[in-house]
């Protein structure tokens, strides 16, 4: 016998240790194995119930609150589009609106409930796709806030330039400022509007330069909407912000400017608007809308009638359940209930 022969049980051990080093499967570790403590909770009828309980009797109260805080908004909608029209010209309102004619137009409104300061202003639009691929995609980001970067246009197609000269700002959205203005009163007072901090603290401070100013703009042969005053940088213009923010639904509202003064129940109040925005080509509408705010912000039932359809939807579902384990209940784990146990006889 050779006394240099390793048993086969140290070899078999060698070669297994050295198999395992070679190897590329992850070392092992509870952890790759998911062998943590973990709560693995089992949701018998009495925790089901329990639950859905819980979540209803929280969800309703919310809803409730919420509701009674939207319904506490005041809101004064008025739609002009078609009421600012001259009656002659009511077949070719498109003409009307392209024309040189005189677009002012007075309106009356009626206060419904008292209405406390600050007052909001807003212009709607109905029927206006900002959100369109094309529309989203033509402005130049750079341009707006650095100075150096004037002739960055090549994402505004077709209002890139003018004349050989690049525009400033550049791109369809601001090509299609709204241009609507708005001018109220109340027996024979003026109520002036605010058109200050309308826009994001955010928009202004990091999208829009300081020291970049309009230039060019809408100097074409095709006027889109608004112009701007090109002695005030593009942060100091918050109307271009506000409008630059674009919606993500076809019906949108935007902050015009703030009226700083408590109005009262059945005050008349009177508007003098200039209707130059053209909606008619697309048959859009278009709406001023005077809002006060709440607690929870502006006029919106939909947060309190999802709060209180859940709320119902879970109060429902554990009384269901609460008849069904009251009349007919199941002992938990019952092995009889097994597709082998019910159907012994079958593959």
């Amino acid at each position: 016998m050779n006394s240099n022969a390793v048993p086969s049980s140290s070899a078999g051990s060698a070669d297994n240790t050295a198999a395992r080093r070679n190897s590329k499967r992850p070392k092992y570790s509870r952890f790759t194995q998911q062998e943590l403590p973990a709560c693995k909770p089992i949701l018998t009828p009495k925790w089901v119930i329990s639950a859905f309980l819980l979540v209803g009797v929280v969800f309703i109260p919310i809803g409730v609150v919420s509701l009674f805080a939207s319904r506490d908004v005041v809101e004064i909608i008025d739609r002009y589009d078609a009421e600012c029209i001259p009656k002659n010209s009511t077949d070719d309102e498109v003409g009307y609106i392209q024309s040189s004619k005189s677009k002012t137009c007075k309106r009356t409104l009626t206060v419904p409930k008292n209405m406390k300061q600050p007052i909001y202003v807003y212009y709607q639009l109905d029927n206006f796709y900002q959100n369109h691929r094309r529309y989203v995609k033509s402005r130049s980001d750079q341009q707006l806030k650095n100075p150096s970067k004037m002739d960055d246009t090549g994402s505004c197609e077709p209002e890139d330039k003018s004349n050989g000269l690049p525009i400033v700002p550049c791109g369809l959205i601001a090509w299609s400022l709204f241009n609507d203005t708005y001018i109220f009163s109340r027996s024979n007072q003026q109520l002036p509007v605010n058109k200050k901090d309308i826009a994001w603290k955010s928009d202004k401070d990091h999208k829009f330069g300081k020291n970049v100013f309009p230039r060019n703009f809408q100097n074409g042969t095709l006027v889109g909407g608004g112009k701007l005053d090109y002695n005030k940088s593009l942060s100091e213009q918050e109307d271009l912000i506000v409008w630059m923010r674009t919606a993500a639904l076809p019906t949108f509202r935007k902050l015009y400017g703030k009226i700083e003064v408590d109005l009262k129940e059945g005050e008349a109040i009177n508007v003098i608007l200039q209707n130059n925005y053209n909606t008619y080509s697309f048959n859009g509408k278009k709406k001023l809308v005077l809002s006060t705010t709440s607690w929870l912000g502006g006029k919106n039932d939909f947060l309190g009638i999802a709060y209180l359809t859940v709320g119902g939807l879970c109060i429902f579902l554990a009384m269901a359940f609460m008849i069904i384990y009251l009349v007919k209940p199941r002992q938990l784990g019952d092995p009889s209930y097994l597709s082998w146990n019910r159907n012994p006889g079958g593959h």
